[in-house]
This record gives structure tokens, sequence and C-alpha cells, in this order.
């Protein structure tokens, strides 16, 4: 069971809104948000560094004051404004051809600390501090996290009837190439169904934004022990989220390069690995995993495929049967010595979104040695994990299109 309710949302007026709304914190460095960066853009909310030169610390004083005072900013110049109901709103975006279409909610924090909202990636402390300062001193969650749920018909129903009968109040393509398009739900029956339908839903899955949603939690963690006359129906206890359904999801492959053969020669590499997987060479054209526990390689100018024997892995583990644990034990840490990804500074991770053109570049280029590209975890695989208890390895999941930021912000204050 999980509580959710509808918001008065803070959002850009229809003119602003392609140019308000922003890549997410994470997946720019402060030199291209500084690059990227319009006059209106909320990069100089979410990354105010860009806003001192030169750029300055993004955990500094400074730089959360700055926030503080652009947001303010943002809300005078009227580039932000509040609407004066609560509403959902549903959060569509197209990639490719195919569209998602999600609901933007605010979820309650109690949810996420019982298991009602479950993850699936450990989170860095660091980085939850951080977001955890933006969130305290902002009283707003700024930008929103990604969840899914396991798909419900009448939950459909109401999303293509705001979508089949309203224009949408924001449509545009970003320069990504990626289209995002918003709609107010403007009829309170429909919002009120919202609610006791997912009060049906047995659990919400962190898809992307483990980081936000656990800082968002300390928040409302924070504010319940300040407040002895707490109820639990504070907008305090909310955070934003944007909610898809299971199906419309994809994930896409995060793929590996490594610095060094560990002290190999190629043709070493090739006997090693043919102890765990039937290897074969493919030649200079780039090849592409065809299903579970088949890899490709790139290796000296030629692509290989690397399929692996039976009895390497266990598809009965949730943790067994995944590409990124068959390839970490099999390869990353029999053969490159590479035992946590996490602090290894001989490994680094390509988004699948690159392309696989972006592994062959980086080895061709003498950066790396070595490209590994895996077949794409599935939401099923997610859910299964989550559903355990268990925690993928790092770098597993890749979801696009990301949600674009400033699209819609809820404030607690």
């Amino acid at each position: 069971m999980v509580r959710i309710k509808p918001f008065c949302g803070i959002r850009p007026p229809k003119e602003y809104a392609p140019e308000v709304a922003s890549r997410p914190y994470d997946v720019l460095n402060s030199v291209e948000a500084k690059a990227e960066a319009t006059e209106r853009s909320l990069l100089h909310i979410i990354k105010p560094e860009i806003d001192f030169d030169p750029i300055a610390d993004e955990h500094s004083e400074a730089v959360y004051q700055k926030a503080m005072e652009n947001f303010r900013l943002w809300k005078e110049r009227g580039w932000l404004q509040q609407d004066e109901e609560e509403y959902y709103y549903v959060y569509a975006q197209t990639m490719s051809g195919r569209t998602q279409y999600g609901i933007a909610m605010c979820c309650h924090f109690e949810d996420y600390l019982s298991g009602a909202i479950k993850k699936h990636e450990l989170t860095r402390p660091d980085k939850e501090e951080d977001r955890m300062i933006h969130v305290r001193n902002q009283k707003a969650n700024i930008e929103p996290v990604f969840f899914t749920y396991p798909d419900d018909e009448e939950i459909n129903a109401i999303v293509a009837s705001v979508v089949d009968n309203q224009e949408p109040d924001y449509d545009f393509t970003a320069e990504d190439g990626f289209g995002h398009h918003f709609w107010v739900i403007r009829d309170q029956e429909k919002n009120r169904r919202l609610t006791e339908l997912f009060a049906a839903i047995p659990a919400l899955y962190v898809a992307d934004g483990h980081h936000r949603t656990a800082a968002a939690a300390r928040v409302g963690q924070e504010c319940m022990q300040n407040n002895p006359n707490h109820t639990g129906n504070e907008e305090y206890c909310y955070f934003l989220a944007v909610t898809f359904p299971a199906s419309q999801l994809r994930i896409i492959d995060y793929n590996r390069v490594v610095k060094d053969l560990n002290g190999l020669t190629e043709e070493e590499l090739l006997a090693r690995l043919e102890e765990s997987f039937e290897v074969e060479k493919m030649g200079k054209e780039i090849y592409t995993p065809t299903m579970l526990h088949n890899f490709a390689m790139y290796l000296a100018g030629d692509w290989y495929s690397l399929s692996a024997k039976e009895g390497t892995y266990n598809d009965d583990d949730p943790i067994g049967v995944l590409d990124v644990t068959v390839l970490s034990d099999l390869v990353l840490d029999k053969i490159f010595d590479i035992k946590d990804l996490r602090t290894s500074k001989r490994i680094d991770f390509v988004g699948g979104i690159r392309g696989l053109g972006e592994l062959q570049r980086r080895v061709d280029s003498g950066e790396m040695k070595v490209a590994f590209a895996l077949y794409p975890v599935s939401m099923q695989q997610l859910i299964d994990i989550a559903d355990t208890g268990n925690i993928m390895p790092p770098k597993t999941t890749w979801f696009e299109p990301k949600l674009r930021s400033g699209v819609v912000i809820h404030s607690f204050e």
C-alpha cells in the first residue's frame, strides 16, 4: 500500500517551459552545465556553481545559498509560478517514436522507510548529504525522482482520457531530440480516483534517483522530529516523483571499458576467456549482444562474441542471473583483478545511449585497452531484485529518456 497525493505544482509559464526545463543535475558536469545554461534555465538552481567565475565548488556554502537566491528570483520574475489548486500531472516523454506516460505526484517518505517504495541500488552518503542540503534549504523538491509501478488498467485509462481530451500544457522537443509533453489533470474527480487507485498498488519502485529519494526521506524525518505536533499529513512528509507503468519503460545497456589487460597479452586474454565463454571473433563491424549471457568485446580492432558457458551463472538467483554479475565474476574480478567497481580507477562505464561506437572509439584512441557491451537488464529483473530485498551491482541500469528538471516542482514551505 502506498500513499500519494496531488500538489500545487510550481512550474514555468508555457512560453518559458522549453527554456526553464533542463537536464538533471547528475548527467552534466559543471563545465557542460555552464555551456548549456541559458538565461532562464533551471541549471542556475540545480547547479548554481556555474554562476561563479571561475566555477565554484558545488559543495560550498556560497553555492547552496546561490541556489536559494536563484529559486527565489525565478519565482519573483514569473519564470516559475505556483498552481493555486492541488493536481496530479501527466508527464510523457517520446524517444525514437515510442512514448511513455508518467504521473507527477507526491509520495510519502514513510513508504520509503518501510519498504513500500523499493530500491535496487546502494547510495553514497556524500551524494545523499549534498541533495539533502538542497532540499532542506529550498524547502522544495526541485527535481523529481523516477519511479515505476505495476501496470493498472484503470490508471492507464485515466491517463489516456486526459491525453486524448485535453490540449497539453507543454509540448516541446529538447535539444537532444526527445519530446516532452505535459498535462495538468484539472478534473478533481480524476485526481481523487488516482489517490484511491494508488492506495491499492502494493509497491512503487525507484527506477532512477536513489540519492534524491533517500535525501527527501531524510528531510522528511528531520521535519517530523522538529515538529512536536507532527501528524504525518504535513506537506514536508511528501516528495516529488514521476511514476510510470512498468510495461512502458525500457532499460538500455550500461557498458564497461578497461584501461589495461592486467599484464596479459591479447592472446593470453582470449585464452583465459575461453575457460568460461564460447569466444567467436566477429570482425571489424560492431557486434551487439543478442541475448542474456551473450556479451560483445572490442579488443585490438576486432569485435568478439562471448557466450557464457552453462554452469558459470545462476539463473535461479536474482543477482546471479544478471550479466553485470557474470561479467564481474568471470572477467573483471577473475581475469583483470578488479574487485570494487565503485572505487577502481582501471574501469569506466558508458551508458548505452552513446552507442557501441563510443566503446570502439575509446579503445582505438588508446585511452582504454578493451571494452565489453552487455545485454540490457529487463524491468522484470529490476522488480525481482527489489522485491527480494537485493541490491544490484553498481552501474547496472540506464534509463532513457531522463526526466527534465523544472517541468514541475513541489514545495513544502
